[in-house]
């Protein structure tokens, strides 16, 4: 079994290692080596979303279509590689990672002409809250909360 990339691949490797060597600032490296959870705050995460969308490579996975890279599996795969090895900061995932795909899947060609732009730019930025009665945003509460409700019935 072969597992080396081929000679494209190895040129796309290239020149992602090129692009996260030039675009990635010390001050972006050190945010995402010291992030206490998944992602980074807004200003950090905003400004390399701003970077991934002037290459054009905001939305690796997203169809050409709308905006996305049109990258096959293995350059997504060198891609998640190299940002891992460049401290290169995770972008939030609702934008780009949840609300994006859905509309490109489910939503009307308004709201994909409208809304997809707007996420590929950071225009738009999306965020999930919950607001339940006695819950907040902690969901292992949300979930007692409903089993206790149904409880009742």
């Amino acid at each position: 079994m072969n597992i080396s990339f081929s000679p494209e691949h190895e040129k796309f490797r290239d020149e992602v290692r090129t692009f996260l060597d030039e675009s990635l600032t010390n001050d972006l490296r050190s945010a995402q080596r010291l992030c206490p959870g998944l992602f980074l705050d807004y200003e950090h995460n905003i400004a390399w979303h701003k970077i991934l969308h002037r290459k054009g490579w905001v939305a690796p996975a997203w169809p050409k279509e709308y905006g996305g890279t049109g990258w096959d599996l293995m350059q997504r795969y060198i891609w998640s590689i190299e940002t891992a090895k460049a401290d290169a900061p995770n972008l939030a995932p609702m934008s780009v990672g949840m609300c994006g795909p859905m509309l490109i899947g489910c939503g009307s060609e308004a709201q994909k002409k409208e809304l997809l732009p707007r996420i590929l730019s950071g225009e738009d930025y999306y965020c999930q809250g919950y607001s339940e009665p006695g819950s907040g945003s902690d969901l292992a509460s949300l979930c007692l909360l409903y089993t206790s409700d149904a409880a009742d019935e």
